[in-house]
């Protein structure tokens, strides 16, 4: 069975890079954006032409939040017409299509845990850009697999928790935003379920169940309490300060809650979920 994997440079892509060993039954294909460039149709056509992956996995993504919101035309280009060609290839090869989407596609108002059911309703340019694409693998797929998550770390590439340990190191004090709540989610705990999706489906090719799905590490926090428990799990001593939003502007706007409900992929694939706090300490 092969595996394409877009966006193998990011700290998701990084992450199934990590695990693959442990998959002997898969022959895993890790393309970064220089080896596969999803804003360019003919490329994507080219390297599955090569390849004839099975599924593939896009990680590939826009994800500068704020900068997204200058950058329109670059985020869209990649979130929402690379993933239309990504579809499309992935249509014209029989390959069956693994698309990671984000809680950034809700608005953020709701009090209980999002459902795949709620309604989309962004309020960024790159919470747009992700609708738009999860939109573009609907409208050209019968069949996919879009997984919205939310607050990915790990110890790969730009995140969070890289950031609260650099300047855990460089400062006496901080101010952490208190009132956005969320949950955290270690990149390699979503990498293994995307890929216990594929395992399930290649030996369960009767079954139904593609659509939509939430997956994060099970709990909830606020950044706040999120950079508190990276500090306390590396002893860093550090003058944390909880802060509202609006003492810390941004060009984009953030949910305000957006803690995502996991009921349907645990139900569907069997998928055993962590803690966020547990799967923070493993992390390190």
């Amino acid at each position: 069975m092969v595996v394409l994997v877009t966006g193998a440079n990011g700290q998701l892509g990084q992450s199934l890079q990590f695990i693959a060993e442990k998959y002997s039954q898969i022959d895993f294909v890790f393309c970064d954006s220089k080896a596969l460039d999803i804003t360019q149709k003919t490329g994507i056509e080219s390297v599955f032409n090569k390849i004839k992956p099975d599924f593939c996995i896009n990680t590939a993504a826009y994800t500068a939040v704020d900068k997204a919101e200058t950058e329109t035309e670059k985020a869209e280009a990649i979130n929402a017409t690379g993933v239309k060609n990504l579809a499309e290839v992935c249509k014209e090869f029989k390959t069956q299509l693994i698309h990671v989407s984000t809680d950034f596609v809700f608005d953020g108002t709701k009090k209980t845990p999002y459902t795949e059911e709620d309604i989309p309703n962004p309020k960024s340019v790159y919470g747009q850009t992700k609708l738009d694409g999860e939109k573009a693998v609907q409208a050209v797929l019968e069949d996919y697999f879009i997984i919205r998550t939310s607050w990915v770390y790990s110890q790969f590439g730009a995140n969070f928790m890289k950031t609260m340990l650099r300047l855990g190191a460089e400062r006496d004090s901080l101010s952490v935003v208190n009132d956005q709540i969320g949950t955290p989610t270690n990149a390699v705990d979503l990498a293994e379920a995307l890929v216990q999706i594929v395992v399930f489906v290649s030996q369960h090719p009767t079954h139904k169940v593609s659509g939509i799905y939430n997956f994060s590490n099970e709990g909830s926090c606020s950044w706040f309490d999120f950079a508190q428990k990276i500090f306390e799990n590396n002893t860093i001593n550090i003058d944390l300060q909880p802060i509202p939003t609006s003492s810390y502007p941004t060009p984009a706007q953030r949910p305000k809650y957006s803690v995502l409900d996991k009921t349907k992929i645990k139900l569907v694939f069997g998928i055993a979920i962590k803690g966020w706090e547990e799967s923070l300490s493993n992390c390190f």
